[in-house]
């Protein structure tokens, strides 16, 4: 399963806990902020800083959302461990503006 060294690593993260999403899936939060979440094993979606976003866009980096394509959500397809990895690093960045946001 492609997905369960993604889960391993966000779960090493302080504070980041998993819970079940709302659509399916899971969710992984940091104090209680949504960092992103996982459909089943092929799909992580997770919302970002619009400008953000759009780099991750042009880039290839990411996909825009698949139901959302205008909003500063995208969605990142697991086909490979390299997609594992690039979602882990989006999540990360994710994961760090809320640290950054949370401690001001």
């Amino acid at each position: 399963m492609l997905t369960a060294n993604l889960i391993d690593q966000l779960l090493t993260w302080p504070e980041v806990t998993q819970q079940p999403h709302r659509f399916g899936g899971i969710e992984f939060r940091f104090r209680g902020k949504e960092i992103g979440h996982l459909h089943g094993d092929h799909l992580v979606d997770l919302t970002l800083p619009k400008s953000l976003r759009d780099e991750l866009v042009i880039s290839g980096r990411a996909q825009p959302h698949h139901m959302y394509p205008d909003s500063g959500w995208v969605s990142v397809y697991l086909t490979s461990n390299e997609d594992v990895t690039r979602a882990i690093e989006i999540l990360r960045l994710k994961y760090e503006h809320l640290v950054s946001i949370q401690d001001e």
